[in-house]
């Protein structure tokens, strides 16, 4: 019976056209606007976040005409912002995120113009001032990201693409006096290989 089975799916899987198997490789880089950017309270200091900047890479596997995945990395640096009393402090401060997203084209492979959707999930790393997080510092929280962008294809090996993304995390350092999520808005450009 199992031996039926087996040919029986062997047998469809070759039947099915093959999908188109195009691999991208690129690097954006853009700005980063946060909102919800109150941490909370650190005795007396209130803490939040600034406005930023990003450079990072991604991946993308386009296994079907309309549809691909991408894996990605982003640094993104920000302004922590101390204020105790009258008194305001702003020191450098980091932000890593990995994501993964499904992606889904309004055109199919191999067009020169490719407009996108995207969504999936995300961890981002808060690592402040004086941490690395090469050494465990800093705070992960997890979320998840939506957006879109077109892709342009300016030769037969490079393409250029616009993004605009939204990534919702949690609040990092569970600070007393958080609320809400940390929204991060990602206006983005980028230029990518195309295998």
């Amino acid at each position: 019976m199992m031996y039926r089975l087996l040919i029986a799916l062997v047998a469809l899987a070759a039947a099915l056209p093959a999908a188109a198997q195009v691999a991208e490789f690129g690097v954006h880089g853009g700005v980063s606007r946060l909102t919800g950017k109150s941490l909370g309270t650190l005795g007396t200091s209130r803490l939040s976040l600034d406005d930023g900047w990003r450079f990072g890479f991604r991946i993308t596997l386009n296994n079907w005409r309309f549809f691909g995945h991408e894996f990605g990395y982003a640094y993104n640096r920000t302004q922590l912002r101390v204020e105790d009393g009258q008194a305001a402090e702003k020191l450098g401060m980091a932000i890593h995120q990995g994501f993964y997203n499904f992606l889904a084209y309004a055109l199919p492979e191999g067009s020169p113009v490719r407009p996108f959707l995207a969504g999936g999930g995300h961890f981002s790393n808060f690592t402040p001032p004086g941490t690395s997080a090469t050494q465990g510092g800093g705070s992960t929280k997890y979320g998840v990201n939506y957006g879109g962008g077109i892709k342009v294809r300016v030769s037969p090996m490079f393409n250029v693409r616009f993004d605009v993304r939204q990534y919702i995390t949690g609040k990092p350092f569970d600070l007393p006096g958080q609320s809400g999520a940390v929204r991060q808005l990602e206006i983005s450009a980028g230029l990518a290989f195309v295998m």
